[in-house]
C-alpha cells in the first residue's frame, strides 16, 4: 500500500464524518485535506487522552507546535517521533504519524497546515493548563474557535489556493465551530469523565444544541455561498450530517446509526 492510500485507510479508521468527503476529492486537494484533517486529529487525540495527566499533555502539545514551527522541521518527520516516542504505547498511530501527515501536500500549501496545527496545538496546551474550565458563552466561543473555528479558516485559505474560491470566513468560523459543538453534546459524557466539562455554568443539553444550531446556520450560509466545486461538495457532507445528529439527539438518541450515515451520504 502507497502512503497516499495509507493515509486514506487511516483517516478511515479514525473518521466516518470526513472519511467520505474527503476521498472523494480530486487528488491535490485530497491530499492537503486529508493532512489537516489528520494533523488535526493526531493533537486531538493528545488533548481527550484518559492516561495522560495535564501536564504531559501540556508538554507534548507544546513540542508538536515547536516541532512544526521549527526551521528544521521540513521534510523531517522524525523530530516527532523523538517526542513522542516515550508514550508510544498509549498513543494511537495517528498521534505517533504527525510528522509523517505534515509533509501529505505539496509545500505549495503545507506551511499553512503547519502553522494551522501548530497555533490549535498551542491553544489546545492553554486549555489543557486551564483544565477546560468553561464558565461563560465568551469562554465556549473561545474554546470552540481554538480547536474548531480555525479550522474554517484553514478551509478556505485551502479553497483558496486550490482553484481560487472565495467565502466568507466568518461564517468559515461558525462552520467549524458549529461542528465542534455537535461533538460536545456527543461526547458529554465521555469528557465528563475525564474531568472536561465544555458547558457554560448553568448550560443544559437544549442550550448547547440551541448554540450548535446557530453555528450550523452560518455554516449552512458558508456552503451555500459557494460556488459548484470541491470546497461544495466537501462541506455540504459533515453539515448534513450536523444537522441530521443534532434532529436524532433531539429524538433522544446518542448519535446516528452507520446505516443513517451512509443513506444521508448517498443524497449527494
Amino acid at each position: 500500500m502507497d502512503f497516499h492510500s495509507n493515509a486514506l485507510e487511516i483517516l478511515k479508521q479514525t473518521s466516518r464524518t470526513f472519511y467520505i468527503p474527503i476521498s472523494l476529492l480530486p487528488k491535490e486537494l485530497q491530499d492537503t485535506v486529508a493532512s489537516a484533517y489528520l494533523c488535526m486529529r493526531a493533537i486531538d487525540e493528545i488533548e481527550d487522552h484518559d492516561l495522560l495527566d495535564n501536564q504531559t499533555k501540556i508538554e507534548l502539545l507544546q513540542k508538536i507546535s515547536f516541532n512544526l514551527q521549527s526551521q528544521e522541521y521540513q521534510g523531517n518527520a522524525d523530530n516527532f517521533a523523538d517526542s513522542l516516542q516515550p508514550y508510544s504505547d498509549i498513543l494511537p498511530e495517528v498521534t505517533l504519524r504527525i510528522g509523517e501527515w505534515a509533509n501529505l501536500p505539496s509545500e505549495t500549501i503545507s506551511p499553512r497546515i503547519w502553522d494551522a496545527t501548530a497555533a490549535m496545538a498551542d491553544r489546545m496546551a492553554y486549555w489543557a493548563k486551564v483544565n477546560w474550565n468553561i464558565q461563560t458563552l465568551a469562554d465556549l466561543d473561545a474554546y470552540t474557535f481554538s480547536v474548531a473555528g480555525a479550522v474554517g479558516l484553514l478551509l478556505s485559505d485551502i479553497w483558496a489556493w486550490y482553484d481560487g474560491t472565495e467565502t466568507n470566513r466568518s461564517y468559515g468560523i461558525g462552520f467549524g465551530r458549529g461542528l465542534q459543538a455537535v461533538n460536545i453534546i456527543r461526547n458529554r459524557d465521555e469528557d465528563l469523565s475525564r474531568g472536561a466539562d465544555f458547558f457554560p455554568d448553568g448550560w443544559q443539553s437544549k442550550d448547547m444544541q440551541e448554540y450548535a444550531r446557530s453555528q450550523l446556520q452560518l455554516g449552512k450560509l458558508y456552503t451555500d455561498a459557494l460556488p459548484n466545486s470541491p470546497a461544495l461538495d466537501f462541506c455540504r457532507i459533515p453539515l448534513a450530517l450536523a444537522f441530521a445528529t443534532l434532529d436524532a439527539i433531539a429524538l433522544g438518541k446518542a448519535k446516528l446509526s452507520r446505516s443513517e450515515v451512509l443513506s444521508l451520504v448517498s443524497n449527494f
